[in-house]
């Protein structure tokens, strides 16, 4: 029996939401242990954060040797190195539309309300632009930008105002071939923009190049070049959150080099330091420094150990060429998954980069009606074999897998044939 299963019940809100009733005591790369012992093949890195895998030997000796010199001092203090280092790090590294800066703070959520308070105040235009099944955070404005209301936004209105949102180009729900669903998309987004409201009135277009929670939908590859000229044409600063798919989750540092784009603001997260609590902006100098002296930023924002831990992430991927490494086992993924998708009429789409990948399960492949259900028997049958999976998507019918960049081969093998049986037990 675990005892700290019963004590959660117990002293811990059910707002925190529980995928695994079980209790991790500790894990090594992509391996987790519980209470009891018992082994088990993590794709999930935490929600897409441990992309260097539990405990990581370098990682922990950077964090011990911050702590041993300052492990807190806030950035609106004094100067310290690990803020900037990887402030010049980052700002070499996401390309943007002009030279760059960045501000550091504590979660993806954090980064998301600042993102739209510089677009805001650079701008003077009150107006943001998120997409529906879109999903930014859970703070009050974070929340407001997220595209989907169960479970987030029950009970929780009156929402920030000035949001407003337009369809993503999910052609597989849409029903719709690429062409297509690119044209309404970006149709939707003119009428929205161009008619409900008007240009001069909007600060800011917020966008995931492959939606996270929203089942990892990757849209048509010209949209976002698409997004980019229709922002450019309208005077609006286009965002792109790079909290679930930056730091090589797709086989590019940032998921938006695969189209080509360069942003005015992006988001980050997640992958950062592996872990510790770091979220962070990098924004156009020309917006950034329009910002008046503590408007952004936070006590903890950038602290010394996350940001000397973030430092070390960013040396081990590109030492390791991680990205690289993504790629090539995102490949492997997905000749596995195509596999899946043929021999079982439940799995409507495989899709994804990298090794963010997902599959949608449906009653029917030609009705495409969703079945939770079933992402849900699957994620519940691969934990009993020794593997964690997550459910995600607009209907909560996707199973999503992301293993750590660092995963070997062997155990990526041994994982993708626990789907299999999974699925298979399921069938």
């Amino acid at each position: 029996m675990d005892k700290f299963i019963d004590m959660r019940g117990r002293y811990v809100s059910p707002g925190v939401y529980l995928i695994h009733p079980i209790t991790v005591t500790h894990g090594v790369n992509e391996l987790l242990y519980d209470v009891e012992g018992r082994e088990y093949l993590d794709f999930t890195s935490g929600i897409g954060v441990t992309n260097l895998g539990h405990s990581n030997r370098e990682l922990v000796q950077a964090a011990l040797d911050q702590l041993g010199k300052l492990w807190h001092i806030s950035i609106h203090v004094a100067n310290y190195p690990a803020y900037v280092t990887l402030a010049s790090m980052l700002v070499e590294r996401v390309k943007l539309s002009g030279p760059a800066m960045t501000a550091f703070f504590n979660s993806g959520a954090e980064a998301t309300e600042n993102a739209v308070k510089v677009s805001r105040r650079a701008s003077g235009r009150p107006y943001v632009v998120s997409f529906i099944g879109g999903f930014h955070g859970r703070t009050t404005l974070a929340l407001s930008l997220t595209g989907k209301y169960k479970p987030y936004k029950v009970g929780f209105e009156p929402l920030a105002p000035s949001i407003v949102k337009a369809p993503y180009p999910y052609c597989y729900r849409l029903r719709l071939e690429e062409d297509d669903c690119l044209n309404m998309v970006m149709s939707s987004l003119e009428l929205l923009v161009d008619v409900d409201l008007d240009p001069s009135v909007v600060a800011s277009i917020m966008v995931e190049p492959i939606q996270g929670e929203g089942g990892f939908v990757v849209p048509p590859k010209g949209f976002l070049r698409e997004l980019e000229s229709f922002a450019r044409r309208r005077d609006i600063l286009l965002i792109v959150d790079e909290i679930q798919t930056g730091y090589c989750r797709t086989g590019k540092f940032m998921a938006y080099e695969h189209y080509g784009i360069s942003p005015d603001i992006v988001t980050l997260g997640k992958a950062m330091a592996n872990g510790l609590p770091i979220s962070g902006i990098v924004g156009v100098e020309s917006v950034m420094k329009k910002m008046d002296s503590g408007s952004i930023g936070g006590t903890f924002g950038g602290n010394p150990v996350s940001a000397a831990v973030a430092v070390k992430v960013i040396e081990v991927i590109e030492r390791d060429n991680l990205c690289m490494r993504a790629e090539s086992l995102g490949k492997l993924l997905s000749d596995r998954l195509s596999d899946l998708e043929k021999k079982y009429d439940f799995i409507g789409d495989v899709r994804g980069l990298g090794v963010m990948k997902a599959v949608e399960l449906v009653k029917d492949k030609h009705t495409r009606e969703p079945d939770k259900g079933k992402a849900k028997r699957i994620v519940e049958e691969a934990r009993r074999r020794g593997l964690l999976l997550l459910t995600a998507g607009y209907y909560g019918n996707v199973v999503r897998l992301h293993p750590p960049l660092t995963i070997s081969e062997e155990n990526l093998a041994r994982g993708l044939d626990i789907l299999a049986e999974s699925v298979k037990s399921i069938a």
